[in-house]
């Protein structure tokens, strides 16, 4: 207890540095916290991705579009457990800025794919005996204040419709949860059948391929057979899996995690001067005093274990209020108002969190904490 009243007798000492260093760590964490959310948000499905499913696009281009017979030559190759298509459908609901996935499906194959979508049996039914029905995410839903049973027009960026139209209307039917946090929730599943029978072109073709293969460990193996099996056809293939085609869409901005952990890196590099010079600062004041302590009876060790104690204290305060209110302004929800699929803090990086805390505390007082071990007493009581 007497080493705790001595660090905090120290920290009370310059009240207004210690308090500006302290909101100086606070921000850093603010900012961790908030651009940690960001990069969960830009790898939303990566980590749920099934390690048992691939997907199998067109070798050109995803725009291209592959024949929809694609699906039971698929399902006849070995190790293919079963496989379903999805399409782009690319419109926008009200105004350009309203963005989010729509994509034509098979419902019955849906779930039984992702596992990972969770419904009612009550919403199911409704969706599959309403042809122009949609099914809906949760996070989707509250974004734009829906509810089941709206009427909800898409203007079409791509698909016409056969009698000239551009806007479809949709039947808001069903909604989905996600059975993990990072499922992504802002989808927007179309019937493939009343999609396909609507538009004005393109019948009898799909976007790409979902395929659940029986062994994972056989991933790479499977791809190559698909691909293999189209080869040198009007439409050639390219199977990956499902993870690596998701990471795919985040990559074509940029790569987001070497992007954030650079902020971050540059952030903590600056907090991380300031929190040292102000350990610095608080040996050089207070040599006289450390000489004192050696000299009733402190050891060496003491007088490091005080000036580490009095760096963990301002850290730990700091670092501690900062992803407290990291954690609350993420928890309010997604700041650009639902762009981002998913908007959370993840438990493992508040963990990592508190690990860069003490790494920190560590790194600023360690070398002031050596020089004040290193004072000898008649030295230091003559400056």
């Amino acid at each position: 207890m007497k080493y705790l009243y001595l660090i905090f007798s120290s920290l009370k000492r310059k009240k207004l540095r210690t308090g500006l260093t302290i909101l100086s760590i606070m921000v850093a964490f603010i900012l961790f916290g908030y651009l940690t959310a960001i990069r969960q948000a830009f790898d939303a499905g990566i980590e749920v991705a099934g390690a048992d499913r691939l997907i199998v696009r067109h070798k050109v281009s995803l725009v291209q579009l592959l024949p929809q017979s694609y699906e039971d030559k698929i399902e006849r190759i070995d190790g293919v457990d079963n496989a379903t298509h999805s399409t782009w459908f690319g419109g926008i609901y009200q105004e350009s800025k309203n963005f989010f996935a729509q994509m034509p499906i098979v419902p019955e194959e849906l779930f039984d794919m992702y596992p990972e979508f969770v419904i009612s049996d009550e919403h199911k039914a409704a969706w599959l005996e309403t042809r122009s029905g949609v099914l809906v995410g949760r996070g989707l839903m509250d974004r734009f204040d829906w509810k089941v049973g709206d009427r909800i027009p898409i203007n079409a960026t791509i698909w016409g419709k056969k009698d000239g139209g551009r806007t479809w209307e949709f039947d808001l039917v069903a909604v989905y949860d996600g059975a993990e946090k990072g499922t992504d929730t802002s989808q927007f599943f179309i019937r493939y059948d009343f999609f396909d029978e609507t538009r004005a072109n393109g019948q009898g073709l799909v976007g790409w391929y979902t395929v659940r293969i029986a062994d994972p460990e056989r991933a790479a193996e499977v791809a190559a057979a698909i691909d293999a099996e189209f080869a040198n056809s009007a439409q050639e293939t390219k199977a990956e899996p499902e993870g690596a085609f998701i990471q795919g869409f985040a990559n074509q901005i940029g790569n987001i995690g070497f992007i954030i952990m650079s902020i971050m890196s540059a952030v903590f590099f600056t907090i991380l001067l300031v929190a040292g010079n102000t350990m610095a600062y608080t040996v050089r004041e207070r040599t006289n005093e450390l000489a004192v302590l050696k000299a009733i009876g402190f050891t060496d060790r003491g007088v490091l274990g005080l000036v580490l104690g009095e760096s963990l204290a301002i850290t730990f305060v700091g670092g501690v209020l900062g992803l407290g209110h990291a954690w609350l302004l993420v928890s309010m929800g997604d700041p650009t108002d639902g762009s981002f699929p998913v908007f959370y803090l993840p438990t493992f990086d508040l963990f990592l969190g508190l690990i860069l805390i003490v790494a920190m505390a560590f790194i600023a007082g360690i070398v002031p904490a050596l020089q004040a071990q290193k004072l000898q007493i008649a030295d230091a009581l003559r400056r």
